[in-house]
């Protein structure tokens, strides 16, 4: 089994949904992720807070710098994710599509990387 990355999307500059919207999405949500977990497929998943509160930690020469904000200028920014567990790409395209219409927006497909033999 592969796990992969869902990433769930939102733009900043977006209107906010109503609050019946949001609160529809939060409950589609729970309902996914109760799916993913009977199925077996969780691994782990969850929202994050607005990129705006993000610290950027970098190591230059030694010195460790911190800034404030977001690490890239963006129209867009990661809003949350799932770390699924799925035999094959194709599973994994059909839980984004169950996710992306549960939290009513974009959700990206991203494969881990395979562990070094050892």
């Amino acid at each position: 089994m592969t796990q992969y990355l869902l990433a769930v999307h939102h733009s900043p500059d977006a209107m906010p949904p109503a609050p019946e919207d949001m609160q529809k999405a939060f409950d589609q949500v729970d309902q996914f992720n109760q799916e993913l977990q009977s199925a077996g497929a969780w691994v782990f998943g969850g929202g994050l807070q607005p990129p705006e509160i993000a610290t950027v930690v970098r190591v230059e020469g030694g010195d460790t710098i911190t800034t404030d904000g977001p690490f890239a200028e963006s129209k867009e920014h990661l809003g949350g994710f799932w770390i699924i567990s799925a035999p094959d790409l194709d599973a994994a395209l059909e839980w984004a599509a169950k996710g992306s219409a549960a939290c009513m927006g974009p959700v990206e497909v991203r494969p881990f990387q395979d562990e070094p033999a050892s």
